[in-house]
């Protein structure tokens, strides 16, 4: 018995050739039956037609259409063919091609990217970049290490842009048996490499970071990443949809959008810490760990620690509290947990927190505090050289928030929000004691176009340590930072001194005192004017 032989590519195009013309074929009898149907009354037979001119001809260029199409179809099959065959020949005559750094040249220094001390690292200038004018004209040899960044190619010469763990950027060139190499010829993006060479100014016309460049005499690989489709440009492409881009997030953030945003975070924070520091505050650090709640029961991480129930911290201020009189005013940048299943940009489940707890002193001084903070932060990072640029990547229409904020109560700004006819979601008018939606707030806002310290909440809206008015114990001295085009970005609030009004808290809310006999004794043994804010650092961002 004969084995079965797969069929050839010129023999399955002869075949689809076959049944392109069959169907043809076909069509044109059914046709041909179509127009010779008898009319009722008379046979078949008395009513002959053959079929007609016009559709004789749609058959044939239908035919000729289908032949084109195969016909083209193997042509790039074969132009395909000779190019992959072209390119395995290539990478085996490049498999013969072995380089071996030049020991008569001087040793490379190691250095990293960053380096730039002229001391270190001498750049050959423009003016030698000829024939030079010997040793006095030279650059540093230097080696350098990191990751293929970009790569781009042209005839004879091959720029690898070059990062490394210092995130400093160098673009590299290489020329002559280099870019002959296998390694070379399959060299991708991610790829790590170690690269030495001479380091050389840019001429005035032409850019690289830096203004420098490492011409290369010697190369070896690292360690290669996948190429083909497994490529990192293929499995995170920019145009990926959304789920494609989470489920890969540990490649996407090694874009430049992505990096940029990562590195403005860790100038923020230090701007915080910086801020704080600047005011004498202490940093602490608070346990995530906690068998209180802060913000209300139902967004509460559970969990049994050991024989206990216990959840993950909504927020650290409590703790803070208990910081003021052991360290004075105090600050902490710690991660805060949610249980709020949603999906919007404004609720996550995990997120960094800055808080800070100030003593004695009073409602406007916490304002004043808040816009202290919040302009410094934002000065440091756009005053600092690479926070500026990476601002102006991300945001290139950032302006300074506008000084002194805006202050406006709650009360003010539910008739704002009535008389500019901005309703709730059930299409009713706003009023007081509502707590105000996100979408509400931002059109408001944004309508204003400057910060604004949004202030005196209702009570029963703002959680139960928050103190009263004195003048009107509906409303609490609280307050939520504003910003246009984001919504709010701080909250804030002065505490309850006194005994009996957080013991009414506690009651107001359903809370068992008993777990909160520390924070309690606070206003036993520190019954003083305080006050807390909290910052989400992605809001911030």
């Amino acid at each position: 018995m004969g084995a079965d032989q797969a069929p050839q590519q010129g023999d399955s195009l002869k075949l689809q050739s076959q049944v392109d013309e069959s169907n043809i074929i076909r069509e044109g009898v059914e046709a041909t039956q179509l127009a010779n149907k008898s009319p009722p009354g008379e046979s078949a037979s008395d009513v002959k037609k053959e079929p007609s001119k016009s559709a004789l001809k749609k058959q044939a260029a239908l035919k000729a259409q289908q032949e084109r199409k195969a016909a083209k179809e193997k042509e790039q099959a074969a132009r395909k063919q000779l190019e992959d065959d072209n390119r395995r020949a290539a990478l085996e005559e490049a498999k013969k091609v072995i380089i071996q750094e030049d020991s008569s040249l001087p040793k490379a220094v190691r250095i990293s990217i960053r380096e730039k001390d002229p001391k270190v690292v001498k750049l050959r200038p423009v003016d030698a970049q000829g024939d030079g004018d010997g040793a006095n004209s030279s650059g540093t040899r230097v080696k350098v290490m990191g990751w293929v960044h970009r790569l781009r190619s042209q005839k004879g010469v091959m720029f690898v842009t070059l990062q490394d763990a210092t995130f400093s950027t160098l673009q590299c060139v290489l020329s002559g048996d280099l870019i002959k190499t296998y390694d070379a010829m399959t060299l991708t993006t991610q790829s790590s490499i170690a690269i030495y060479g001479e380091m050389w100014e840019v001429p005035p016309k032409q850019h690289a970071p830096d203004q420098r460049e490492l011409h290369a005499d010697y190369f070896k690989v690292i360690g290669k990443a996948p190429g083909d489709l497994e490529a990192y440009g293929n499995v995170v492409p920019p145009d990926a949809d959304p789920q494609t881009l989470l489920n890969n997030r540990h490649l996407v953030i090694r874009g430049d959008t992505a990096s940029a945003v990562l590195k403005v975070m860790d100038l923020v924070l230090f701007g915080f810490h910086k801020a704080y520091y600047d005011l004498h505050f202490r940093q602490l650090k608070t346990p995530c760990m906690v068998q209180t709640q802060v913000e209300g029961g139902s967004t509460l991480f559970g969990f049994h620690f050991f024989a206990e129930k216990a959840y993950l911290t909504q927020s650290s201020q409590l703790y803070l509290e208990t910081g003021l009189p052991a360290v004075g005013n105090n600050y902490c940048i710690m991660p805060s947990f949610r249980a709020e299943k949603s999906i919007t940009r404004r609720h996550l489940a995990e997120y960094t927190h800055v808080e800070a707890e100030l003593g004695f002193i009073e409602f406007d001084d916490l304002l004043d505090h808040l816009e202290h903070v919040i302009v410094s932060v934002i000065e440091f990072v756009t005053s600092h050289e690479e926070g500026g640029i990476l601002l102006k990547q991300l945001n290139p229409d950032f302006v300074m928030p506008e000084r002194p904020f805006m202050r406006m109560k709650y009360s003010e700004a539910i008739e704002w929000l009535n008389e500019n006819k901005i309703l709730k979601e059930d299409g009713t008018p706003h009023i007081f004691g509502d707590d105000i939606a996100e979408a509400a707030e931002r059109r408001m806002t944004d309508a204003i176009n400057k910060p604004i310290f949004l202030t005196y909440f209702p009570t029963e809206v703002k959680a139960f340590y928050m103190k009263r008015d004195v003048h009107d114990k509906r409303i609490t001295e609280s307050v939520d930072v504003l910003m246009p085009g984001v919504g709010e970005i701080v909250g804030g609030s002065m505490r309850m001194e006194d005994f009996d009004e957080l013991l009414a808290g506690y009651a107001r809310e359903k809370i068992d005192p008993k777990s909160y006999y520390w924070y309690t004794d606070q206003r036993k043994y520190f019954p003083s004017l305080f006050t807390s804010s909290d910052t989400g650092i992605a809001d911030f961002l």
